[in-house]
């Protein structure tokens, strides 16, 4: 395969060996890296953030349609070939660094800019939720990632997927994996197949949330044990919460939920109203 020949050729010619530590598996098919930027329906009004841009095959798409583009790369050789590559081009801007070091509010401060990047496979996840608190300067991201996270952002509730991820993503975001993405698309292969997800956020919690600390501790405490029911998985986070000791039981009265349930049961509305009836009891 040709662009495989390439990608090859261009980390010889860099000095550059992909790194599993930085989960680098670099996008070589110039077809997916169109249909990502199409999918991010990126034009020339658009401000665009590319998180590790590797070898540039989503840039150069990137870099001839946005308005203006920045370039979060780790890998100093990398990053260097990208400025060196876009020189010419004023609207591009290379920052190398690690992006979880990186102030993500203040990368565009023009205004409101889309994420549409090849994520790094190994901190995906922790990425997804530093975009979740960026979300007003970067308030849609048009991601790939592994298939099994790109799954869990974009489940329902009922299905095997859902879990935390999914319910604290989906809480600030209107989620959908837009394509799936072939092994041979990437140098080197990962071992799973990969997805293109499509996060458009919110700026207010999509439910009810008025405590979104405590909505937190009591998504992330319902899944910390998923075959746990309910009044046994919350029942360190209600009294934190509660105070009282029978603050648990009346909580799942005032919120009309079956402390017999499980957490993948829930829908965001089940978790926030019952984070209500914790937080502020009935006869508080």
């Amino acid at each position: 395969m040709g662009v495989r020949r390439d990608a090859r050729d261009a980390l010889a010619a860099a000095g550059v060996r992909p790194r599993t530590r930085w989960g680098q598996h670099f996008l070589c098919d110039p077809a997916v890296a169109r249909r990502i930027v199409e999918t991010a329906e990126v034009g020339p009004g658009t401000r665009v953030v590319e998180i590790g841009p590797g070898l540039g095959a989503l840039t150069d798409e990137l870099a001839a349609r946005a308005a203006t583009l920045v370039l979060v790369e780790i890998d100093a050789p990398l990053a260097q070939r990208l400025t060196e590559r876009h020189a010419g081009n004023p609207r591009v801007r290379v920052v190398q660094a690690d992006v979880l070091d990186l102030a993500l509010d203040r990368l565009v401060p023009e205004g409101p800019a889309t994420v549409v990047a090849n994520l790094p496979y190994n901190i995906g996840t922790e990425i997804v939720f530093r975009l979740l608190e960026a979300r007003r300067h970067l308030p849609r991201a048009v991601v790939m990632l592994q298939r099994e996270v790109a799954d869990r952002f974009a489940a329902r509730p009922g299905t095997p997927a859902w879990g935390a991820a999914s319910v604290l993503v989906q809480t600030f975001a209107v989620v959908r994996i837009a394509f799936g993405v072939s092994r041979r698309s990437f140098l080197p292969p990962p071992a799973v197949g990969s997805a293109v997800v499509d996060i458009r956020w919110t700026s207010e919690p999509r439910v009810a949330v008025a405590d979104v600390a405590a909505y937190r501790a009591v998504v992330r405490a319902a899944f910390g044990q998923r075959r746990k029911m309910l009044r046994n998985a919350l029942a360190e986070v209600a009294s934190t919460l509660g105070g009282a000791p029978d603050a648990l039981g009346r909580a799942f009265h005032a919120a009309g939920i079956d402390p017999a349930a499980r957490g993948e049961t829930l829908t965001l509305e089940d978790f926030a109203r019952l984070t209500r009836a914790l937080v502020a009891p009935a006869d508080a």
